[in-house]
């Protein structure tokens, strides 16, 4: 195994030495014309003369006038219905095997396609992925390691004509034979559809593997670790895994996480974060001197930006079909960006609903900032979650607190509008104090917050309630583990309830 792990470093660093990053504005455009010729005969290709587009000299510019703008809620109306109906080349040539059911924060159930090519494109940036490990200096020992892939479970639905599941689920369904041996907890276990008990399962093997890595959302790795360390009795995770090395985060922001899950190790990890939604994987973080990602520019993915000003947004939080949309060659670094895909599952400038920042647009590297729709901006705070974040780090200094997830909302009460806070946290500190200093710390940050709350914005109160009694609201209401995250903001009909349910528990 030694041998076996020296010669795929070897082989990783060969790889990075003959190849290089791709020019990202010539591979845009590259991409976006292989999109267009290949979905050319489809029913979305000829609607919108997808060949005569393919004669233009300026392909962006003619696709971003021939091809509206779409949410999920326009593409299944206009094109994806069909598909769920067993249509075929309708917005992609042929027919869809697997539809991956959404689980983010909105409550509302989507079946996005995953087309053959979509999986490819994913298996092609987890290589990517792979390879950019030459550049975190790991040992070769590492590469002989297992890796802890904690996703849904990839016990898909069956359907008359496909399978559907969260895209973590479909893509481990669908991993390379050769990668099998390496993959942990194994299709057996991974295909427990209970979330508690594919635990279980995990820590009762725990001592059995050699992890070296590990990767998925935060909060349910995070949870996974303390019962293996639990059940096996451990004092930290690295007394039973002693090689871990590596945690791929992806789906939310590390970073408010991080403090609590370093008390679960012996010794530091190397972070990589990835951003893998259920229309595709997107970006990944290449390099150890930052924190963000490079968007995957030559892998079935066009991108486009949507500067986030109320001028480009409607009333919903969707982006209008007459704002302001730039290529990646026209989008500035250090702007909030509403991200548009067009992809080879047969989405079209699709609003996926995060918000990105160019970090580095010579290497095409951005950090999410928020969601459009956890935005919080009803009497005029401006607040993403990018800069929440930001003051929940520096509340858990100020009070010597793990903040594992919080919620926010604008609420009437007594006729004006205050902001209401849920932080759940490992413990409990007096709500008054905490939202005093959260508030202090968000005028800080946000001067558009500070004006607010000498206006419109009458108050600011928190409930700081321990994080079990949230996750028993996402078991009961939503669904716990795989890619479930807790929402940050909430429409105040939707937090009243939820509030009642995490007081209920008190």
């Amino acid at each position: 195994m030694a041998v076996i792990g020296e010669l795929l470093k070897r082989a990783i660093d060969v790889y990075g030495f003959v190849t290089s990053e791709p020019d990202p504005v010539t591979a845009q455009r590259e991409e976006l014309r292989k999109l267009v010729t290949k979905a050319r005969l489809t029913a979305f290709g000829k609607k919108h003369n997808f060949s005569e587009l393919l004669a233009s000299d300026d392909i962006v510019s003619t696709f971003q006038q021939a091809v509206p703008v779409h949410d999920y809620d326009k593409m299944y109306a206009d094109w994806w219905h069909y598909l769920l109906e067993g249509h075929q080349n309708v917005t992609w040539p042929g027919g869809q095997s697997y539809f991956a059911l959404s689980s983010g924060t909105t409550s509302t159930s989507k079946s996005i396609p995953v087309t053959d090519d979509m999986l490819d494109s994913i298996r092609k940036a987890g290589i990517q992925q792979v390879m950019s490990l030459k550049n975190f200096d790991l040992p070769a020992d590492f590469f002989e390691k297992q890796i802890m892939m904690l996703g849904s479970s990839v016990s898909l639905i069956e359907k008359d004509d496909h399978q559907e599941g969260e895209i973590s689920g479909i893509s481990a369904a669908n991993i390379p034979a050769w990668f099998r041996g390496y993959y942990k907890p194994g299709v057996e276990i991974a295909s427990i559809t209970d979330w508690d008990e594919r635990v279980q399962r995990i820590a009762a093997e725990a001592p059995t593997w050699d992890i070296g890595s590990l990767s998925g959302i935060p909060s349910w790795i995070e949870m996974m670790l303390k019962e293996v360390i639990a059940h096996n009795r451990l004092k930290t995770i690295h007394d039973i895994w002693p090689n871990l090395q590596v945690y791929t985060s992806g789906g939310v922001a590390l970073d408010p996480y991080r403090k609590s899950l370093e008390t679960l190790l012996a010794k530091p990890l190397i972070y990589i974060d990835t951003y893998l939604t259920s229309e595709g994987y997107l970006a990944t973080q290449k390099r150890p001197d930052t924190s963000s990602m490079a968007l995957i520019v030559d892998n079935g993915i066009f991108f486009e930006f949507v500067p986030f000003l109320d001028e480009n947004m409607d009333e919903e939080g969707r982006v209008k079909q007459d704002a302001t949309i730039l290529s990646l060659e026209q989008a500035e670094e250090n702007v909030d960006y509403v991200l548009l895909i067009s992809t080879v599952s047969g989405t079209w400038r699709y609003m996926i609903g995060d918000t990105v920042m160019i970090t580095d647009k010579q290497r095409a590297e951005i950090k999410i900032t928020g969601r459009t729709k956890h935005f919080l901006n009803v009497v005029g705070e401006q607040l993403s979650v990018h800069q929440m974040n930001k003051a929940m780090q520096a509340m858990q200094q100020q009070f010597d607190v793990e903040i594992k997830e919080f919620v926010v909302s604008a609420i009437r009460k007594e006729g004006e509008y205050i902001n209401k806070w849920v932080i759940g946290s490992n413990k409990v500190v007096d709500g008054q104090t905490f939202a005093a200093s959260l508030d202090a710390a968000l005028c800080e940050l946000n001067k558009n917050y500070k004006v607010a709350r000498s206006k419109s914005l009458k108050g600011v109160e928190a409930d700081v309630i321990p994080v079990e009694h949230v996750y028993r609201w996402s078991e009961d209401v939503k669904k716990l583990g795989g890619q479930t995250k807790i929402p940050r903001v909430m429409k105040e009909a939707d937090f009243l309830e939820f509030d009642q349910y995490v007081s209920s528990l008190s």
